[in-house]
């Protein structure tokens, strides 16, 4: 059976580097590498996350990303830790969308054969994103 469950998670900590960029009249693409802390609550109950980003700048205002992140706490009540895999956009209004799935077999002790997937948006300037998340346990 499949459980819905929703939250917010904000932003602990974000660095990032630039690897590498092309150059041009026209601008052009530009690698970056984001090291990132998040703070979950809600039915994921997770105060600090480790996150790897890979972006691709288009432009100053368009990209795309993909990471992962290791989640340790609670997911409704159940203690455990469990990494997904994230692949998001953003345009120009720079709201970031993203899915997310659980990594196959990364869940443990509670959290032993999770599988389940999400989404989000972060709006620019919000300092709290809503989450939703269907799982089965």
């Amino acid at each position: 059976m499949t459980t819905h469950t929703t939250g917010h998670f904000s932003y602990a900590d974000w660095q990032e580097s630039v690897l590498d960029e092309t150059e041009g009249a026209e601008g052009g693409a530009k690698l970056a590498r984001a090291v990132v802390t998040n703070a979950f609550s809600g039915g994921i109950e997770a105060p600090r996350t480790s996150c790897q980003y890979a972006i691709t700048y288009l432009s100053d205002k368009t990209g795309v990303c993909c990471g992962y992140e290791l989640l340790t706490g609670t997911l409704d009540g159940r203690a455990g830790s469990f990494v997904v895999v994230q692949h998001g956009s953003w345009g120009e209004d720079a709201t970031v969308r993203c899915t997310f799935e659980v990594v196959p077999g990364s869940g443990t002790g509670e959290l032993t054969g999770l599988t389940g997937s999400g989404t989000f948006s972060a709006v620019q300037g919000e300092s709290e994103i809503p989450y939703s998340f269907d799982y089965t346990l």
